[in-house]
């Protein structure tokens, strides 16, 4: 039987991304076979006894799936202030089986979240070297120009860094409310980019709206509303890596 690094069994089996896992091992959370183990390069296999934080590690199914994230849900696990997450919109509907987001959407953010236990390819799409594109549909104050698209397009500074390159389309504007609708393809993934990137050229967003993500779109989905993926879909998520 193949022995593989002790942090990629560990994410494999849901509890944590790689990375976490990294941080559990050097933290003394993680014994084998009762061995307290803090080298990363450890490897292991199917015969040996895992613990995490004293819990026998169990290698999970992994389930992985679609959602169309309403607007006012935290794109989280758990809530310090109560609110709904998106973990417990899939609690309601009977799905029992540990799943995180991959990513986050902001609480007024609405549309594509990703979500599974499969710590290793949830780690893989969220790395700044793995160009994921993701569309978002943004509605923003004010009329945008050519030359604003074009710098969109180009890049802008952000937090005293230059955006990468971007693709933009101006879907409407409306001269009456001043305000415009705009198509943005990004594959960075950066703390509120979308939002920032579009202020950056002076136009605040009013709504925004993620419509796809890699090979993903929501056809077939309303607001709140999921669906598990299909293996081909997995596939193509993990061929992205």
């Amino acid at each position: 039987m193949a022995k593989e690094r002790l942090q990629k069994v560990i994410a494999h089996a849901g509890v944590a991304s790689r990375r976490a896992a990294e941080g559990l091992i050097l933290t003394g959370k993680v014994r084998v076979n009762g061995e307290l183990v803090t080298t990363l390069g450890t490897k292991v296999d199917g015969n040996d006894e895992v613990t995490v934080n004293g819990e026998p590690l169990e290698q999970e199914q992994h389930e992985y799936y679609l959602l169309d994230k309403p607007r006012g849900v935290i794109s989280s696990a758990h809530d310090e202030k109560g609110r709904k997450t998106v973990v417990d919109i899939l609690k309601d509907e009977g799905v029992t089986t540990r799943v995180y987001p991959v990513g986050r959407l902001d609480y007024d953010t609405t549309g594509l979240l990703v979500m599974t236990n499969d710590g290793e390819l949830a780690n893989q799409l969220m790395h700044p070297r793995f160009e994921v594109n993701k569309v978002y549909i943004a509605k923003v104050k004010g009329i945008l120009t050519n030359d604003e698209m074009r710098q969109l397009r180009e890049g802008v500074m952000v937090d005293g860094q230059k955006t990468k390159e971007a693709k933009t389309k101006l879907l409407e504007t409306n001269q009456r409310q001043k305000t415009s609708v705009v198509k943005l393809t990004i594959h960075e993934g950066h703390y509120h980019q979308v939002k920032l990137m579009l202020k950056a050229v002076g136009h605040p967003v009013l709504k925004l709206h993620r419509e796809s993500y890699g090979p993903l779109n929501l056809t077939g989905l309303n607001p709140g509303q999921f669906r598990q993926l299909k293996s081909s879909e997995v596939r193509a998520l993990k061929k992205l890596n």
